[in-house]
């Protein structure tokens, strides 16, 4: 799997960022262990997280 950065994530509605995250989750489950896709796969996960967190600090934007 290819990492996916913040800059990638930083226009998209909190509800694709929980949808991307499911399957990011999905695709970490199936990877070996001490592979390039699990570390892309985690890293990926912290990008989407942190997208996640900063959507909610923010708040709606009225």
């Amino acid at each position: 799997m290819r990492l996916i950065v913040a800059a990638e994530l930083d226009h998209l509605p909190e509800c694709v960022l929980h949808s991307k995250f499911f399957r990011v989750s999905q695709e970490l489950a199936h990877s070996e262990p001490a592979t390039a896709d699990r570390s892309n796969a985690l890293a990926s996960l912290e990008n989407i997280n942190r997208a996640i967190i900063k959507r909610r600090l923010k708040g709606p934007g009225f």
